[in-house]
């Protein structure tokens, strides 16, 4: 699958969790997009996985609902999560 041009995926998770935050993340990951932000509505959390290797990402922060993540100067916006609660 070609990905030219993607800078990140988004991916809220599903009534199977367990597959988001595993098998699903790892796609991205081998086709070399930089980032990865999972939403993790059971956790109440977001993850942000960047640096991008042959089968996973090799460096993620977690942070609770209601704190933004370090998003790159790219994407120049804050992502706002604290309604998510």
């Amino acid at each position: 699958m070609r990905c030219d041009g993607v800078a990140m995926v988004l991916e809220v998770t599903s009534t199977r969790p367990g597959t988001d935050r595993g098998a699903r993340r790892r796609r991205p990951a081998r086709a070399g997009i930089p980032l990865y932000l999972l939403v993790d509505r059971e956790a109440s959390s977001l993850t942000l996985f960047g640096e991008p290797g042959s089968d996973d990402y090799r460096r993620h922060c977690t942070l609770p609902f209601g704190r933004p993540p370090a998003l790159p100067e790219s994407f120049a916006l804050d992502l706002e999560t604290s309604e998510f609660l």
